[in-house]
Order: structure tokens, then sequence, then C-alpha cells
């Protein structure tokens, strides 16, 4: 699918083209802690995540390794989607609680995250993030939806 075309990965339901794409290559810059979370999803949904994932880093809070340990190290998972669960922002202070879902060798998996962002140098960075326990609402059957977002069932698709 076209660029131009394609809706942006990070669930906005916009066209990629006017939505991640214009961070992704500098271009602009995130105006909201959430639309940085998004950015940075979709960076990583791409494959091409670490360069723009360390530039949105705050550098007191980076982890001191290059791009190429982080590539090889993410390597094995694929992101496939994102859901944000809330998003507050105060001042010059954010945080977004989200689920991105990947999946690697052992199949489909969350990764539920509160996320603490601030305004530096003028623009929005991450800083640091909490891990938090995944629990289902209840368990999932085999002709339901899959969480994934394919749309298919979940007999279909990841079960």
């Amino acid at each position: 699918m076209s660029t131009s075309t394609e809706l942006c990965p990070c669930g906005s339901k916009k066209l990629f083209t006017q939505c991640c794409l214009p961070l992704l290559l500098g271009e602009k810059t995130a105006q909201t802690p959430e639309q940085l979370m998004r950015s940075r999803f979709t960076a990583f949904y791409r494959a091409d995540a670490w360069g723009y994932v360390l530039r949105t880093w705050h550098p007191e809070h980076c982890p001191a390794v290059s791009e190429a340990e982080l590539a090889t190290e993410s390597h094995s998972a694929k992101w496939e989607k994102l859901e944000i669960r809330d998003a507050k922002m105060e001042g010059d202070q954010g945080e977004v609680t989200f689920c991105a879902w990947y999946r690697d060798q052992s199949g489909l998996h969350p990764h539920l995250e509160r996320s603490q962002f601030v305004r530096w140098q003028g623009e929005w960075v991450y800083t640091v993030g909490e891990f938090l326990p995944y629990a289902r609402a209840a368990k999932i059957k085999p002709n339901d939806s899959c969480p994934c977002g394919s749309g298919k069932k979940y007999k279909r698709c990841c079960g």
C-alpha cells in the first residue's frame, strides 16, 4: 500500500502522511505527549524505531546503548496495534497509559505501560515508563474478535 493512502499504524484513523510520518522524518514535532507516544509506537511498528526513539528520549533517562544494539535486541518482535488507555497533560508534564500489542516467536503479547513525558528544550520527550500488569477482563473465546485488531476471529488468528 502506498504511504499516501495508508492509515497511520498508531490507530489515529488519520493518513500516515498526515499523522506520524512528518514526526518520524523530523519535519514536525509532537504537540502533545499522546502524539509523541503514537509516533514512537509507529517507529517500532515500521521497524525503523531506534533513531527516532532515541531522539525523543530525554537525555537524562536515555539508555546508554547504540542504535545497532537496540535494533538487534528488538528485531524479533513485530509490533501490531496500539491502544491508548489514558492521556493527561498539565503544563510541561504529561502521562500516557497504553497497551501495545506485539508478536514474537511464541505468539501475541500485550505491553501495558504508563509513560511519563516532559517538555524539554521546547519539545515533548519521553522520560520513564512503568510496566503495568495486563489482565484480560474475560477469557477470550475462539469465536471472539482477536485482540490484535485484525478483525478475524481469535481461533483463526492468534488463538
